[in-house]
């Protein structure tokens, strides 16, 4: 009778074993994927991760399917790569799929893990990030496929708002399992990955349109036109530094406050802020290089840059603290307000609001988009998502006044009356039910028609319209303006506003929760 292996023998044969599930589909498919420029499961974990801090879960998980041969199929990890690891010192949990091993394939098993590791998340409070790179459900499984992505998703919204969840489209991301991407708050595309419902093929047969993968769903696609995703990366490794960074403003979960990097002291004002915004209301600036100017060190990490133009949202930092930042642009479209860029600034108020980071707002919109693609697109449910955000957000909310301010969407960039806790104004600043020109062509249209100077008359009462409405004093005299501030000033009153404001309360009538327009 042979002797029972020896502890020694033991953990050789857990070695070779690890080795083997740790190859995945084997050095030829790594290769494949190498020559495709992207990295592997485990080689985008190691990168992500701070070193020696990933510990794997369910590395010898199987699937348990017999149909179609899949009896014999040997499948490592079943596709997916597990476990927690931890960025910056801050723990979290991670779902790599792995393209080698059945093209990544989600079955039964898969889901599982997945699944496993969403509940871990929930469990301890740390942000989970699923890396996706998947030819889409494993057929072979049929209904038991099905069902594991169901599991996903219902993690995926249990989730949502309670740690913050990331993806990362490395890959193939086609058909259901691009619903899980669509239930997180972050999505970051890779340049070599695509994402869709029903690929190229299939709308060719169903409604003969022709277009390519890269047409269909790629990055610049999703980000440009569908609005899809928040940031492209030009390969695996940007992806992850854009993980990386978008991790460090975030707290860990809903209970925690954003951590404080860093602070950079308010010091002295900053003078060239008076000159950025042109006092002319129809000349166009770039927002930006107001932003960069009131966050620490200029560092601000803007989110669906090329999506919706007209708006800016993006985390920055003042004295430290994370801040999610909103703004018109007045260098697209003069930053009036769209169906898209009320999507785009809704959807992230809700997500600050969610994880306690204070709102900022600055202030440069016309009004809503007008036209009839705009009506009969939805501009005012998609408009009301911005009135609905802003009121029901109890995180800070800081509002400055840069220079236009009128009509329904001056309120819709968080007022006084939506809550605003500080209202600061630039004297630049012109808070009215409209500009001045199309005021007077309704107030004063019996007085221009029976003058004997009809254009005389008519710049007259311009210039009082301006004088009387077209300046921050009146809405100060009114209290909705707490403040006409030195734009050199702007960021010492803000970094005071935040401080004053740091523990906020808010007192809430009691329910299950409203309901956001749709």
């Amino acid at each position: 009778m042979a002797n029972d292996p020896t502890m020694e023998q033991r953990l050789e044969q857990l070695a070779e074993a690890r080795h083997k599930v740790e190859l995945g589909g084997g050095e030829e498919k790594i290769e494949k994927q190498h020559a495709k420029g992207k990295l592997t499961a485990r080689e985008r974990i190691n990168l992500l991760v701070d070193d020696d801090t990933f510990f794997e879960t369910g590395m010898f998980a199987k699937h348990r399917t017999t149909h179609f041969g899949m009896d014999k199929a040997d499948a490592p990890a079943d596709g997916v790569v597990t476990g927690s690891g931890a960025v910056f010192g801050r723990p979290l949990h991670i779902a790599s799929q792995d393209f080698t091993v059945m093209g990544g394939s989600a079955g039964e098993t898969q889901s599982n893990k997945v699944a496993a590791m969403m509940e871990a998340s929930a469990t301890t409070g740390t942000p989970f990030i699923f890396i996706n790179d998947s030819g889409g459900a494993r057929v072979q499984e049929g209904i038991d496929s099905l069902s594991g992505y169901g599991k996903v998703f219902y993690h995926n919204v249990l989730l949502s708002g309670l740690v913050p969840q990331i993806s990362i489209i490395a890959g193939p991301c086609a058909g259901g399992a691009a619903y899980s991407p669509a239930l997180t708050d972050f999505i970051i595309q890779t340049r070599q990955a695509n994402m869709f419902i029903t690929g190229p093929g299939v709308i060719k047969s169903v409604t003969g349109e022709e277009v390519t993968t890269e047409q269909l769903g790629g990055a610049d696609a999703h980000m440009t036109k569908s609005g899809n995703i928040h940031f492209i990366a030009d390969d695996d490794e940007q992806a992850i530094l854009i993980a990386q960074k978008l991790l460090s403003f975030l707290p860990q979960n809903n209970t925690e406050e954003p951590p404080v990097v860093d602070p950079d002291p308010v010091v002295e004002p900053d003078y060239e802020l008076r000159d950025i915004v042109p006092v002319e209301g129809k000349k166009g600036y770039d927002v930006r290089e107001i932003i960069t100017r009131i966050v620490d060190r200029g560092d601000f990490l803007e989110v669906q840059a090329g999506f919706a133009r007209n708006i800016v949202v993006g985390f920055g930092r003042i004295v430290g603290r994370t801040v999610g930042v909103i703004a018109n642009q007045p260098n697209v479209m003069s930053g009036v307000l769209d169906i898209d860029s009320s999507d785009k600034g809704s959807q992230f108020i809700r997500f600050c609001n969610a994880f306690n980071i204070p709102l900022v707002t600055l202030v440069d919109v016309p009004g809503f988009m007008p036209g009839v693609a705009q009506e009969h697109g939805g501009i005012i449910r998609h408009g009301a998502k911005m009135l609905y955000a802003y009121s029901s957000a109890s995180v800070p909310k800081v509002t400055v006044e840069l220079r236009k301010s009128y009509g329904g969407a001056h309120l819709a960039m968080c007022s006084k009356d939506l809550g605003a806790d500080r209202v600061f104004a630039w004297p630049t600043a012109e808070i009215a039910v409209m500009g001045a020109e199309g005021a007077v062509n309704v107030v004063f249209r019996k007085e221009i028609a029976d003058a004997e100077d009809p254009a005389a008359k008519r710049e007259e009462l311009i210039a009082l319209y301006k004088e009387t409405f077209s300046t921050p004093f009146m809405a100060a005299s009114r209290g909705l303006v707490d403040d006409i501030i030195d734009p050199a000033d702007t960021r010492r009153h803000i970094a005071n506003a935040l401080e004053i404001l740091a523990n906020k309360r808010v007192h809430r009538p009691k329910k299950k929760h409203g309901l956001s327009p749709s």
